[in-house]
Parts: C-alpha cells; structure tokens; sequence
C-alpha cells in the first residue's frame, strides 16, 4: 500500500502543477498587450484560442487533483473524515471548488460572450474601429478572475505544504501576502523574468 500512496501523492502534486492555466493565460495576455491596441485577426484569434483550450485541460486537471486527494485520504494516514476534522483540508476542498465554480463560470458564460464577438470575424473582415473596445470589458473580468485563480492556486499549495505539519499563523500571513502581490504583479506586469 506505500507504493500506491506515494503513486497518488505524486499524481496529486503534478495535477496541482498543470493547474498553473492562470499564470501562463496571464502571460499570453499581457504579450498581447505589448503588440497594440489595434485588432489583429491572427493574433487574437490565436490567443481566445489558446484560452479557450485551456479551461479543458484545467478541468481535467482539477478533477485530478481532487480524485487522487480523495484516494490520498482513503489510503493515507488521515482517512476520509480528515475533510472535516483537518482545517487545512477542509480549506484546500473548498478552494479547489471554488477554483471549478470560477472556471465553470469563465468557461461557460463569459468565454462564449467574448466568441460572440470573433463569430463572424475572418481574416478578410473589416472590423469596426471601436471592435477591442467592445471586447475589453468581458476580457478585463475573465483577466481579474484568473488572478484569483492564480492566487487560490498558489494559497492552496502553501496550504498543502502544511497537511501533516502547520506552519505558524504569521508565516501564512506573509506567504499568502507574498502570494497575493505575486498575482496581482502577474496581472498587471509581463513577469519577463519569471519571479522578477
């Protein structure tokens, strides 16, 4: 049975991993933020499609994370009532559901309001002046909403790092401090040399 809980700590962890989708969504938008303000078809069509993809993936991901965390608890130490008696546990279920609503939110209502507006745009369409303009709202909210989810992320792996030994209340204050100017420095910035 060790092998098994090992095999499925590592898989937690790696799907964690992969959950990254925020941080590099954020990048692919801030690299189009340094080609202009003008529309470009291939440029932009290749970033909504970049972001679009991406959601699958994530919630492959996330439903890995949470399957392999439950078989964690059923296999581990802990067993499965560790959800409600382990506050670290219960606030990493919790984050990690609301990291599926927000996606589910961004996937299925705010993507499809940003495609209605590429629908029946080609590479040959003159698009109106005003075209990003009308876009930019939807695009700033699902910007802000990947920060979030940046954060969570990053808050949940600081929680996670914490499952068999807590750290102390001052050290995650200051981590997830840290971790919130790192997300918000990532949505407002191109982080051209990773933490820097």
């Amino acid at each position: 049975m060790g092998d098994l809980y090992q095999i499925l700590k590592l898989w937690h962890i790696i799907s964690f991993v992969f959950m990254s989708v925020p941080l590099f969504n954020l990048i692919v938008v801030n690299e189009r933020a340094l080609m202009g303000s003008s529309f470009n078809f291939g440029t932009d069509r290749y970033m909504e499609n970049i972001i679009k993809h991406g959601a699958v993936r994530c919630y492959v991901f996330q439903l890995s994370v949470f399957i392999s965390g439950i078989l964690l608890l059923i296999y581990g130490p802990f067993g499965i009532q560790a959800i409600w008696n382990n506050y670290i546990l219960l606030a990493k279920t919790l984050i990690l559901f609301t990291l599926m609503g927000l996606l589910s939110y961004v996937h299925f209502s705010l993507q499809p309001k940003i495609e209605s507006f590429f629908n029946n745009i080609t590479p040959e369409t003159k698009v109106p002046d005003n075209f990003l303009a009308s876009v930019k709202p939807f695009r700033i909210l699902r910007k802000r909403l990947a920060t979030v989810c940046l954060f969570l992320v990053l808050t949940t792996i600081i929680l996670g790092m914490q499952v068999y030994t807590p750290f102390s209340l001052s050290l995650n204050l200051i981590l997830i401090g840290v971790t919130g100017l790192f997300a918000w420095r990532v949505n407002k910035t191109l982080i051209l040399f990773g933490w820097v």
